[in-house]
């Protein structure tokens, strides 16, 4: 688990923008966990962190920062590892910060996620094997989302499996609906436009 500050100045280390300005200016930030040594574990062992201020309940005037910290994947799973659906490889999230990259819309047509709608840059790894490759690269519009795994309320998906070809994967119902529910807040006070964020735990001190 982090702590705001670690990711704040994580963020500011990398000369990357940290939104600190107003009510519900959302600072998305993924963590991929470097201690993986790049394996493809097939398990939720990243992490995705929004912070943001709001109005204090006591003091409307008075603004505070709230901070959560989600179990998450921003890699993909075992199956789509070894079952690629693009030619050149599944795709793997280039750590960086895409400024503008997602809005809220329907995932696969189901349910409101954090679709993506700027072009990011991902790794391909086409090679089928249990490590990520970091070796080719590509940047377009690949529906990199940011969305849940298993869609029972108080439940929590342990295996990536097909949840994700790339994209972000926030494993438990519930803080996915937190999550989108400050996103939504988000979308009223800035428009349907969020930054999403993606940096390794070891960026982290």
């Amino acid at each position: 688990m982090y702590t705001r500050e670690q990711i704040k100045t994580a963020i500011k280390t990398k000369g990357y923008k940290w939104f600190e300005n107003g009510t519900y200016n959302l600072n998305i930030v993924g963590v991929r966990n470097s201690e993986t040594k790049n394996k493809v574990t097939n398990r939720f062992d990243d992490k995705i962190t929004i912070s943001y201020m709001k109005e204090s309940s006591w003091n409307p005037i008075k603004l505070k920062w709230k901070f959560f910290c989600f179990d998450c994947t921003t890699d993909p799973g075992t199956h789509w590892v070894k079952n690629i659906l693009n030619s050149k490889g599944v795709a793997i999230l280039k750590p960086g910060q895409y400024r503008g990259s997602h809005k809220i819309r329907l995932h696969q047509g189901k349910y409101e996620a954090l679709g993506q709608k700027k072009p990011v840059t991902v790794y391909r790894d086409n090679n089928l094997n249990e490590t990520y490759d970091y070796d080719n690269t590509a940047t377009g519009i690949y529906g990199i989302n940011i969305h849940r795994a298993t869609r029972h309320a108080g439940k929590k998906s342990t295996q990536i499996d097909k949840w994700s070809a790339g994209c972000q994967v926030i494993a438990a119902n519930d803080d996915f609906q937190t999550f989108m529910k400050i996103c939504r807040k988000a979308r009223n006070v800035w428009g349907n436009s969020f930054t999403y964020t993606l940096i390794e735990s070891k960026d982290i001190r």
